[in-house]
């Protein structure tokens, strides 16, 4: 017996040891270190088994420590260096090493590209995020936000509607203050056509690889013309040597509705209102119905869009085809925006590379139906709401049945033509958007063709040579019912159509040599660009009873043509010292055909220096320091973007029918020289840019900041001229200067990155301050110029001027006095002149449209699978003319009933209590603060692969997302919408929110 228990121990023990001695050969205990090549420690690096989901982090010394076992591969990554695999070990010390291809990362400048820890001017790069971009329907939605010193604003929610694009804010008084274009090297007219609202209206967004911004004159005078706005570089997808075909498909579908409406009063207000006014002796009968007409002509708008893309690559022939569908419904009624795109690349070389063959072409039709916005949301703002939507009596089947404002006439053949529309009161905003309908039809199409040559006997030597060319047409055409209010009876039908061609080439040669520490990239080359324009209108209306035709517009009367050309002469060169110092030198000559001979030619040189100061000695072995580098540029750009291409020209024009000269019993047309000015000349802007771009921890938080200082002379101003010496009362001169200065911050940092979670935030802030210092040749500083939008108030009135010491289009009012309560007493005003006498001189500067202070913010999370992202934007110290409330303020008697017709108001306005008397819409009671904070886009995504794998399959990868556009914006301005470009908020297209479903698919 004991014997056998001593046995039975023996077994176990030996069974133990052996078991023991497996685990012990099994399990692993990893302790490592990660360091770069510099011998910092990596912190987050990522560290893991592979093939499981077991792993770690790097802590702040770049230690881990993990349970593996023997024969496993440990795989450890780190953003910017490349991935190393291992073999377990208990004792692991890992140097990364750079990733070249993030070294290398480049950032595209004028005609070339340099590497991005090289570049010495203010230069941005905007890859677009898959994850967390929004809604995209235009290219310039993928900017709003991003790009510290670059505001973008929506002109309003119409669907495909442009937008005012400003860099660093205007330079330019009366010239275009907008950013030159270039896409894939040719450099566009942005100026739209019908149908199209700018250049970027033809890109599809799916289509956008990166964006580049050039923002100082050190990176934006190799282009010279047209670069004083700044310019933005658009590169398309392409396709990759050598690799099969890819198939991808994106789409979604979304539903739009309207976020916040205007509050006027119900029919049960507004005849308890009108009773308190008038009593019991109404003017006129109200009538019985409880209409909000802003629930009639607003919508939910579905919406649809879809993208298919193929890309790959033959032998030594990438390429890549796509093509886009868009249908975009709005939410006011009628209104609707389609887009078809395609796109083709092919990018062959020959020789071994040596030549470089890269051809683009992209087209775009745009069909749209737009809203008559100003009468429909007008009309629903203003129209009695105690009527209904269709009359109840046959007087109005001369209006299709609806109810209109109608007056007796007598004027018409048609004998059952009793009624017509006044003209003088509120339409019915339902007859407004169904009896008119106008329709707007446009192509696009931009081919380019790149040859880049790398001599055989001199590989530092290239030639480049671009061909390029854009051609587009559209037509808008408008058709008014005899039945409408704006055309009764007769009815309208017009058609403008417009067409322009440009065409563009360049050839410039690039020798670069690197010879021990020094670095030299020279570059020089010339540039044509020819615009061409023209167009006509016709139309007429129709007799009803006659079925003649009416008031008939013709071709010969309306057609014009016009162009411009463009001759560039450039030169850069960059030169590097131990990789060290920079320096970099472009010089430009521009001549333009709208300056007569001895003005055409412009000179736009700039310089811009460099420091790398984290390779300096003293700061190399500062190890949480991981970039550093100090920019200083200067630079001059021009401007010749005027809306007259022959200005300087004595250019005649018939008269019309009410400037007839009579000879007997028969007239005769005049003809005379619109206003010309044989000195214009180029207007230049003058900029100083100093920056600092850092990075720390690896690249874990990377940023920059720059101030500028911008000053524009010579500016190309229509101003006043003295009767009789010239043939108008206005004359383009080159009169006056402003000035634009400001600091911009923006910082990348990932707070958070281990192997299933990944925080990323990106962050910028821009401070801009814009001052005319000088608007005429004298030095009256009383002097000023009206611009801006009429408001809906007076004679066409504008509450908007430019003024020497002031930002340009700040408002000129009234200095409001206020009672006891803080409550508005009408029309009585400071005496800021103090005379005794309240009149214009009384007037005073009170605030500007343009922000002082812009922010963006994109967070953004990715938890193995899922992704969620938003972005967010503020706006602060905009001011905007809450036109709706001045149009609504007077609440008598006259503002509630006139011209035989009562108009709507608000709760706003009768608090308010004004009786319409004198200049009260003068008053800076209306210019409001308008700063916001707005959610641009909210997403949740999940991203999968491998979906229906088979062994003869490989599956499909995506990733499906839902997204929240526009949910909410925080602001305590009480008008629709604080975001107003032009600073008059009156009946704009309201922005939506919208809800995509969306899905990505990768075959």
């Amino acid at each position: 017996m004991k014997r056998n228990v001593v046995s039975r121990f023996l077994l176990l023990w030996v069974v133990g040891m052996l078991l023991s001695v497996q685990v012990f050969a099994q399990g692993l205990t990893v302790k490592g270190v990660v360091k770069d090549n510099t011998g910092m420690g990596v912190i987050g690096a990522n560290i893991l088994v592979k093939g499981t989901t077991n792993g770690t982090i790097t802590d702040f010394d770049g230690n881990f420590t993990l349970e593996a076992k023997k024969g496993d591969v440990i795989v450890i990554s780190f953003i910017g260096y490349k991935t190393q695999e291992l073999p377990a070990a208990a004792t692991m010390n890992v140097t990364l090493q750079d990733d070249t291809e993030v070294l290398d990362d480049v950032v595209v400048i004028g005609y070339g590209s340099v590497k991005k820890n090289d570049a010495t001017g203010s230069v941005t790069a905007v890859k677009p995020d898959e994850l967390s971009k929004g809604i995209t329907t235009n290219a310039q939605d993928m900017l709003t936000g991003k790009v510290a010193g670059v505001s973008v604003i929506s002109n309003d929610g119409t669907p495909g509607g442009g937008a005012q694009i400003r860099i660093r804010g205007g330079s330019s008084l009366n010239a275009s203050n907008d950013p030159l274009i270039v896409i894939d090297g040719l450099a566009i007219d942005n100026n739209g056509i019908k149908g199209m609202s700018n250049g970027l209206s033809m890109v599809n967004p799916e289509d956008i690889e990166t964006f580049t911004v050039l923002k100082d004159a050190s990176a934006t005078a190799i282009y010279g013309s047209r670069a004083s706005n700044g310019v933005i570089i658009i590169t398309t997808k392409k396709g990759k040597n050598g690799q099969a075909p890819k198939v991808s498909y994106n789409g979604s579908v979304s539903v739009s509705t309207i976020q916040k409406r205007y509050d006027v009063l119900d029919g049960d207000e507004y005849r308890t209102y009108a009773q308190q006014i008038f009593g019991d002796e109404l003017p006129a009968s109200l009538g019985t119905a409880n209409t909000d007409w802003q629930d009639e002509i607003f919508r939910p708008a579905i919406s649809t869009d879809h993208h298919v893309s193929i890309n790959g690559g033959l032998k030594n022939l990438p390429y890549r085809i796509s093509l886009g569908y868009n249908y975009n419904d709005g939410i006011v009624k009628t209104s609707n925006f389609q887009r078809f795109t395609a796109s083709v690349n092919l990018a062959p070389s020959f020789f071994d590379d040596h030549l470089k063959v890269n051809i683009t072409a992209k087209y775009m039709n745009g069909k749209n139906r737009y809203a008559d916005t100003g009468a429909a949301i007008g009309g629903a703002l203003s129209m009695d709401p105690t009527r209904p939507v269709y009359g109840d009596d046959s007087m109005y089947d001369v209006f299709g049945g609806y109810y209109q404002n109608a007056q007796a006439t007598s004027d018409f053949s048609d004998p059952n033509w009793k009624y017509t529309a006044n003209k003088n009161t509120a339409q019915n905003p339902v007859a407004a958007l169904e009896q008119k309908d106008d329709r707007a039809n446009s192509n696009d199409f931009v081919g380019n063709v790149e040859v880049d040559y790398k001599f055989h006997f001199l590989p530092d030597l290239r030639l480049h040579a671009s061909l390029g060319g854009e051609y587009a047409d559209g037509t808008q055409t408008t058709v008014y019912s005899p039945y409408s209010f704006a055309y009764n009876y007769y009815g309208n039908n017009t058609s403008t159509s417009e067409y322009k061609y440009n065409l563009s080439y360049n050839v410039y040669a690039q020798y670069i040599k690197t010879l021990g520490a020094h670095t030299i990239d020279v570059m020089a080359g010339g540039e044509e660009q020819h615009f061409h324009r023209n167009g006509f209108t016709v139309g007429n209306g129709w007799d009803s009873y006659t079925d003649e035709i009416h008031d008939a517009v013709l071709k010969e009367q309306t057609a014009y043509a016009t162009r411009n050309t463009l001759v560039s002469y450039f030169g850069r060169l960059n030169y590097s010292l131990l990789d060290r110092y920079l320096v970099t030198f472009t010089m430009r000559w521009d001549g333009s055909s709208r300056f007569a001979d001895g003005n055409r030619w412009g000179t736009f040189p700039s310089l811009a220096l460099a420091w790398k100061m984290k390779e300096e000695n003293f700061l190399k072995d500062v190890n949480f320091l991981s970039d550093l580098k100090l920019r200083l540029g200067w630079g001059i750009t021009g401007q010749q973007d005027v809306t007259s291409d022959f200005a300087y020209m004595p250019l005649y024009v018939v008269s019309d029918d009410y400037a007839q000269y009579p000879f007997g019993d028969t007239y005769y047309h005049t003809s005379r020289a619109n206003a010309f000015n044989t000195d214009l000349k180029w207007e230049q802007t003058t900029t100083y840019n100093a920056g600092l771009d850092f990075g720390f921890l690896n690249g874990r938080i990377t940023g920059n900041v720059d101030g500028y200082y911008r000053e524009t002379n010579d500016l190309l101003n229509s101003v006043k001229i003295p009767v009789g010496t010239n043939f108008n009362a206005q004359m383009l001169q080159n009169i006056g200067s402003l000035k634009n200065y400001g600091v911009e911050f923006a910082f990348n940092v990932k707070p958070v990155v281990t192997k299933d979670f990944m925080w990323d935030v990106t962050y910028n802030f821009t401070w801009n301050h814009n001052e005319i210092t000088k608007l005429t040749g004298g030095d009256d500083a009383d002097y000023y110029v009206e611009t801006g939008d009429k408001i809906s108030r007076g004679n066409n009135t504008k509450v908007q001027v430019n003024k020497v010491g002031y930002p340009a289009n700040s408002f000129y009012v009234y200095q409001q006095v206020y009672d006891e309560n803080g409550n508005p007493i009408e029309n009585m005003y400071v005496d800021r002149n103090g005379d005794g006498i309240i009149n214009s001189s009384d007037k005073y500067i009170y605030k500007k449209p343009a922000a002082d202070f812009m922010m963006g913010l994109t967070s953004k999370m990715i938890y193995k699978n899922w992704d969620f992202s938003f972005s967010l934007r503020s706006s602060l110290n905009n001011y905007v003319y809450y036109d709706f409330l001045a149009n609504k303020a007077n609440v008598s008697s006259s503002g509630l009933f006139s011209n035989t017709a009562y108009s709507n108001t608000t709760a706003e306005a009768i608090a308010l209590g004004f009786t319409g008397k004198g200049e009260y819409y003068m008053s800076d009671y209306f210019v409001r603060n308008a700063s916001f904070l707005r959610c641009d886009n909210i997403t949740l995504g999940y991203s999968f692969k491998d979906l229906f794998k088979t062994s003869a399959y490989k599956g499909i990868g995506g990733r499906i997302y839902a997204t929240a556009q526009n949910p909410f914006i925080i602001t305590k301005y009480e008008g629709l919408d604080p975001e107003v470009k032009s600073g008059i908020d009156s009946n704009p297209y309201p922005r939506a929110f919208t809800f995509l479903l969306g899905v990505n698919l990768q075959f």
